[in-house]
Order: structure tokens, then C-alpha cells, then sequence
């Protein structure tokens, strides 16, 4: 067994077990409801979205699909993935790890990586950026958050759950974005404190990206 595939377990694990805790600890996120107005306000009509961690497909899916655009969840874990194929019949949902999904390049108007990078490594944080570029058409948008801290391998406690932390600080995953053909056009930070008794004040960073249509994404 590799390393990735020890990790794998946990992190669907740790999901698992918040299940719908998790969306009711983060539906108050104002900046998060501001992040996908911003992509709203840009999709054409029926656009193909892909939603990575999609969770319990809400507020991310849910509010996609009800603007009338083709929504594909994916997650690792087998309890969000049944929570949102319930609440957002309208989106499809698949249970898996995102860098197993066959999907094709610049197939995509839009992908979000909604805090779903922090149980990756550095490396793999790094090539899940640049395979997710890849997948949207030139000059669709990537819209991606997470909690910008200079971590690597940190075990933590997440509301209650044991899980093992990764991230970037800022300018380094702007960096990232750019490096991939992104072009960052805004990005907003702010601290938030999930809805949960065990959940502490934390750092948010919301990326909105678009593919550059000359510049190809580096391999």
C-alpha cells in the first residue's frame, strides 16, 4: 500500500463522520456565497461545471444546478456523495478521488476546488491545480479555496476529526495558479469560524481564476 492510498481512507473517514455537520458548520460563509455569485455572474447559459470535494452539493451544486448549468460532483467520500445525490438531484454526483476521474481537456466552463486541496500534499496539491486547469476551456474560470497557511503534513483536529493538513500561504498559491496558465483577476481573504463547538477561527482564501486563452497550462 502507498502513502497516497493510506491517506486516501482517512480523509474519507474524517468526512464521513461530519457528514452534514460540515455544511451546517460552513452555511454561513458570506464570502463563499460572494464566490459563487462571482462565478454566476460570468457562465454562460448551461454551462459544464465541475465541483472538486463537492461535499453535500450544497451551497456549491446546488446553486449551480439551480442557474440551469450541468453540474459533476466529485468526493471521496461515500457519505457526502450520498447527501448530495438527495439534496441536489438536479447535479451528478460521483464517489471518488478526483485524480481517478477520466475527464477530458478544456471540457469544462468552470471547475471549484472549494477547500478540497487540504488533505493533498504539496506535490499533489501542485498537480491537481495544473491537471484542473488543463480541463477548462480557454478562458473558463477556476474558482479554488482554502486555508492559506504555510503547513506541511501537520496533524490537526478538524470539528472533532483527526485529519492531517497541507497548505500554501498565499502568494505561494497564487504563484501556483499563475504558473498553471490561471490568471488570478481577484481574490479575497478573510477569517470565519465554522458553526461546530469544537471548530476554532480560521484563515480563507478565495482564488478566482481564468484559463489564459494563449498561454497552454505547463504540463
Amino acid at each position: 500500500m502507498t502513502e497516497d492510498d493510506q491517506h486516501r481512507p482517512e480523509a474519507a473517514a474524517a468526512f464521513d463522520a461530519l457528514g452534514a455537520d460540515y455544511e451546517k458548520a460552513f452555511a454561513g460563509s458570506k464570502t463563499h456565497r460572494r464566490s459563487l455569485e462571482w462565478l454566476l455572474a460570468r457562465l454562460a447559459p448551461g454551462s459544464r461545471v465541475l465541483d472538486v470535494g463537492s461535499g453535500t452539493g450544497r451551497p456549491t451544486a446546488e446553486a449551480l444546478a439551480a442557474a440551469g448549468h450541468q453540474v459533476l460532483g466529485v468526493d471521496i467520500s461515500p457519505v457526502m456523495v450520498e447527501l448530495a445525490a438527495r439534496q441536489v438531484p438536479a447535479a451528478d454526483f460521483q464517489c471518488a478521488d478526483i485524480r481517478d476521474v477520466p475527464l477530458a481537456e478544456a471540457s469544462f466552463d468552470a471547475v471549484c476546488v472549494y477547500f478540497s486541496l487540504l488533505q493533498l500534499d504539496r506535490r499533489e496539491q501542485t498537480d491537481l491545480v495544473r491537471r484542473l486547469a488543463r480541463l477548462l476551456k480557454p478562458e473558463g474560470y477556476l474558482v479554488l479555496a482554502t486555508v492559506p497557511l504555510d503547513v506541511e503534513g501537520v496533524d490537526a483536529t478538524f470539528m472533532g476529526q483527526p485529519v492531517r493538513v497541507t497548505s500554501f500561504p498565499a502568494q505561494e498559491l497564487v504563484a501556483l495558479a499563475e504558473e498553471t496558465g490561471l490568471e488570478v483577476l481577484a481574490q479575497e481573504a478573510t477569517m470565519f469560524t465554522p458553526a461546530h463547538p469544537d471548530a476554532r477561527p480560521e484563515p480563507h482564501l478565495f482564488l478566482h481564476c481564468r484559463r489564459r486563452s494563449t498561454t497552454a497550462p505547463h504540463a
